[in-house]
């Protein structure tokens, strides 16, 4: 990793170190904006009370809402072949295998999967999956050093392609974060420092490369603050809604102690308003800036799942936002209006393309439960409660996505 350029910063630095947050530096990136980054990682501040839906809705008490995550963790992640989706390397690494595409190794899972570990205190899977990510995933030489290979699907949905998804690489951000807030960085993984040079890459990896070198970019647009599709030339101006997270950002904000991150948060929000559909909720797959679809990517399938979490999670961890909530009651309305045995992809005005009834969508839809007032939500939470772990090829995604339901929708997917 490379260590960004610093100079001190006069006064204001001397404030912050007075203050005792941490010594700031001043530095200008190869694209001319200025950055505040922190040489320690700061430590979060408490959130609101995070609701539990089961115990609320569903009036479920907290042995058996324990016991019902514990079971599920266990058949996930240590369960039978037919149900588990993670995989110990050696004595000390492990990976989250997608079992539906020929057991690909996707950063998504990865920086999920260490997400649940730290939610759910589970230091050594956490640690486990931190070490094969960095140690044997992570790119380690050339101009994309720093950043993860991972694969992103087509526009089927069916079959994937190798790339540079940021999306798990936010993840890994986030979840070393809270590692170092839970844990501390005095064992041995320093997740403090790891974190660290993932905000660097992130932010730096053009001044580290002297340009563009290979096609390789910064992964967030300096104009937008907005993540790219990929850290691509060949992504310019185009964004993916599952990428933003405004959630996540108003935390790196605050770890990083770098205003940009609150500035990618509110840009975040706004750029969901504009991307979504005004009848239905649903967001493309990939769109433009200004949020238009790009063309080829203008259905609502399963990746698009993940915007309805991202936005329950900003709801949860950020204080709450009147849109989040008109989003989640607009999305679950049109689900309602589908059946039970609604379809899993659409196109953006409400067309069903795909008939199919997807287990994934089912959590995802109870998940969107959590940032709703619709009077029917208790029946997308009911409908989580009462699922099992799922087996067969397709339990990578669904797996995954009902371990982040069952921490969601019990209140303990938190800040730490």
């Amino acid at each position: 990793m490379h260590a960004s350029p610093r100079s001190v910063r006069g006064l204001a630095c001397l404030l912050v170190a007075v203050l005792a947050v941490a010594a700031c530096s001043g530095t200008t990136d190869s694209l001319g904006y200025n950055t505040t980054e922190s040489k320690t990682l700061l430590p979060l501040a408490p959130r609101p009370p995070y609701p539990n839906l089961f115990h609320d809705l569903l009036g479920q008490n907290d042995q058996t809402i324990n016991a019902k995550i514990n079971n599920a963790f266990n058949t996930i992640f240590h369960g039978p072949p037919a149900f588990a989706i993670y995989v110990p390397v050696g004595t000390d690494q492990a990976y989250i295998e997608d079992s539906y595409h020929n057991n690909q190794i996707r950063t998504e899972g990865m920086g999920l999967g260490m997400m649940i570990c730290v939610e759910l205190n589970k230091q050594d899977e956490f640690d486990r999956l931190w070490r094969y990510a960095r140690d044997v995933i992570q790119n380690q030489t050339g101009p994309d050093a720093g950043y993860f290979p991972s694969f992103c699907d087509d526009a089927t949905g069916t079959s994937t392609t190798s790339c540079l998804d940021p999306y798990g690489f936010e993840q890994f951000v986030t979840a070393l974060i809270f590692a170092n807030d839970r844990w501390t960085s005095t064992g041995a993984i320093d997740y403090a420092t790891d974190a660290l040079a993932l905000f660097h890459t992130m932010r730096h990896k053009e001044e580290d490369n002297g340009g563009v070198v290979g096609g390789v970019t910064n992964m967030f647009d300096a104009a937008t603050n907005l993540p790219f599709d990929v850290p691509s030339s060949t992504a310019a101006g185009v964004t993916r809604p599952s990428l933003v997270m405004p959630g996540y950002y108003a935390l790196w904000a605050e770890a990083d102690a770098d205003p940009v991150w609150t500035a990618a948060a509110e840009r975040g929000r706004s750029f969901w308003q504009s991307a979504a559909n005004a009848t239905t909720g649903f967001m493309p797959v990939r769109a433009g800036f200004d949020g238009t679809p790009v063309p080829g990517w203008a259905n609502f399938q399963a990746e698009c799942y993940r915007v309805q979490i991202n936005t329950v999670i900003d709801q949860i961890w950020s204080g709450g936002n009147a849109w989040n909530i008109s989003e989640s009651n607009q999305l679950l309305g049109f689900f309602s209006g589908q059946g039970i045995n609604y379809g899993r992809f659409f196109t953006l005005d409400g067309m069903v393309v795909d008939p199919m009834h997807d287990t994934s969508l089912v959590l995802a839809n109870g998940i969107a439960a959590a940032a709703s007032t619709n009077i029917d939500r208790v029946n997308y939470v009911s409908a989580v409660w009462n699922m099992d772990p799922q087996s067969g090829d397709a339990r990578y995604f669904s797996g995954i996505l009902q371990m982040v339901a069952l921490l969601i929708l019990s209140g303990q997917f938190q800040v730490h």
